[in-house]
């Protein structure tokens, strides 16, 4: 086996290529929670190597999205109401936080980005109310769009707050909040009600941000991230 540097480094390259693509499939549940990552399927998938996707699967190991069983390999981090509950409350405290931050900070850049953001997420909701002619792949892609469009905008918001060490722990938990928010998306947002629940809280929180009523402003953002935890707790998955 070759192990000069230069091997070391190109297993490296190739397992940072590998880590993003595998961490979204996780993420936005093409790989289900506790399946098992059978290594054929994963270089039929990346076209990469054993080493690259073992040093993948190891980072993510330490990201608490896969899990190792000892001489089975790596299976997906299951999900439970547990962590559910922790994550989504936890991640509600840590966006109120940012929010209080921001605002005491706030600019007219700060308002601005909030503005035009909001802008473009208003401009992307028909993709959700396309999702009904569409396939389950075509679904998938269309809610992704607009959910990616939605994590602009809340980042938009927390921005502000001019705390990098903060903002660091804010996205990590986004990312653990992913996969749950994920099954929220497919099992809720094409039920008009709830997406005229989510514009509506985006209303009043701009308004209270606009504003800086910073205590107005941390409620809402709190009630409004628990959102999904409240439908998806009494779920099945």
């Amino acid at each position: 086996m070759d192990s000069s540097p230069l091997s070391n480094s190109n297993t490296e390259s190739y397992a940072e290529q590998v880590v993003s693509q595998l961490k979204q499939d996780i993420l936005q549940g093409y790989f289900a929670p506790n399946e098992k990552l059978l290594m054929s399927r994963l270089k039929a998938r990346y076209n990469m190597g054993v080493s690259p996707l073992r040093e993948a699967l190891s980072q993510l190991l330490v990201e608490q999205l896969v899990v190792v069983e000892n001489q089975k390999g790596f299976r997906v981090h299951p999900v439970s109401k547990a962590e559910l509950k922790d994550i989504y409350h936890t991640r509600a405290h840590i966006e109120s936080l940012c929010i209080k931050l921001a605002i005491e900070n706030a600019n007219d850049e700060w308002e601005g980005q909030i503005i035009a953001s909001d802008h473009r997420l208003k401009k992307t909701a028909h993709l959700l109310s396309q999702t009904n002619n569409l396939n389950s792949e075509q679904a998938r892609q269309q809610l992704q769009q607009w959910e990616a469009t939605h994590h602009r905008f809340h980042s938009a918001i927390t921005s502000g707050c001019q705390s990098p060490a903060l903002l660091k722990v804010r996205h990590s938990l986004y990312e653990k909040a992913s996969r749950y928010r994920n099954l929220w998306l497919n099992q809720y947002m094409v039920d008009n009600q709830v997406f005229d629940t989510n514009e509506k809280d985006h209303d009043q929180l701009i308004e209270a941000l606009l504003k800086r009523n910073s205590k107005l402003a941390c409620e809402l953002i709190y009630q409004h991230l628990l959102n999904p935890y409240k439908l998806l707790q009494g779920s099945e998955f």
